[in-house]
């Protein structure tokens, strides 16, 4: 049996650990604190007031405190009652009841418009409004994730029905192969770079950084980071925001994100590269102020994976994946712009890039 073994049902999650030889003697909150990172201490002793966690040859319920030893195994277990993945806007809970569309589908690939908010495959907190979990759902096997999109980004997301078809593609973007294309909305600040224009900038994380999750631009000649590209065009300069395309050559995380914001376009609703970073963490920790939500103006992220390109089955394929709601509602309050006329003005600029 592995250190870890998992399983999901659209009601359920359950993982178990094993309790490795440095890790004998220590108390069941500290070991699971370490398997499951990113929810908190609290959470995770009701969790095992409730047993939910159990000790393999041992009776639930368990103190926190009581120690766990070499060989055991641990077992946790997750319903999905919703709260642990809600977000919130305003103290009001985000509906996340979208379900992704299908945009093309054989006996190996699908290709989805993901909502926001859906994970590509269960992590972390989020366990159940996953892209994999939903299509194993419906087609009763295993889904492959090959590549991922953030959480809180929309757009072409491409899953594998079996393992050959899964690795041939994730190796087209392992290999920089796949040409994609983004949609977004950022402010527009004062000094910022004229369009178009290609960010060079490496990509990395600093030692204690706060959020550890933020990634740092670095000069192109720097040591430091990985070397990252992006090219950004505009489609649209009103009332101080732009719409614009992001074309990345190289695959970093957060990468468009943290080279529009380094060149003066902080993406509208990025809560970690807006200029203060701890704005991420007052949302995280539901303590989000007015000026907050202000300063976002919209839950999440406003990019958009709309459309992507690669070499399937010897023939170049695309996918495009139209504009979200939620993007959409705000072009027309704020920028007076219908969902067609958005469409139109990225229409000509997408065909050329996918041909």
């Amino acid at each position: 049996m592995s250190d870890v073994e998992k399983s999901f049902t659209t009601e359920k999650y359950v993982v178990s650990h094993s309790v490795r030889e440095e890790q004998d003697g220590w108390r069941l909150d500290q070991f699971v604190m370490k398997c499951m990172p990113t929810l908190s201490r609290e959470f995770l002793k009701k969790k095992i007031d409730k047993g939910e966690v159990e000790i393999s040859g041992r009776k639930p319920p368990h103190k926190p405190s009581v120690k766990v030893h070499s060989g055991e195994r641990i077992t946790i277990t997750t319903h999905n009652d919703g709260m642990i993945e809600d977000e919130y806007w305003h103290g009001e809970i985000v509906p996340k009841t979208e379900q992704p569309s299908v945009i093309f589908e054989d006996e190996g690939l699908l290709a989805v418009n993901k909502p926001p908010y859906m994970i590509t495959h269960p992590a972390g907190k989020n366990l159940f409004y996953c892209a994999t979990v939903f299509f194993e759902t419906i087609h009763k096997k295993t889904i492959h994730s090959i590549h991922r999109l953030d959480r809180e980004t929309s757009g072409v997301l491409l899953l594998g029905k079996n393992p050959k078809t899964s690795q041939q593609v994730s190796l087209l973007f392992e290999e920089d192969k796949v040409r994609k294309c983004y949609f977004f909305i950022a402010r527009k600040n004062p000094g910022a770079a004229s369009f178009p224009f290609t960010a060079k900038e490496r990509l990395g994380r600093k030692e204690n950084a706060i959020p550890e999750s933020m990634m740092f631009s670095f000069p192109e000649n720097s040591e430091d980071g990985k070397e990252s590209e992006t090219h950004f065009e505009c489609l649209l300069d009103k009332n101080g925001f732009v719409l614009a395309l992001a074309f990345p050559l190289s695959g970093r995380q957060h990468q468009i994100r943290v080279h529009a914001a380094t060149h003066g376009y902080p993406l509208l609703g990025d809560k970690l590269y807006n200029g203060d970073p701890t704005v991420f963490i007052r949302f995280k920790e539901n303590e989000a102020t007015d000026s907050d939500h202000d300063l976002m103006q919209i839950p999440r992220q406003a990019l958009h994976a709309a459309a992507l390109k690669i070499l399937y089955k010897n023939k170049p394929t695309h996918f495009i994946a139209p504009l979200p709601k939620d993007l959409s509602f705000w072009l027309e309050k704020n920028l007076g712009l219908t969902f067609k006329e958005v469409e139109e003005l990225m229409e000509k600029r997408i065909l050329e890039f996918l041909s």
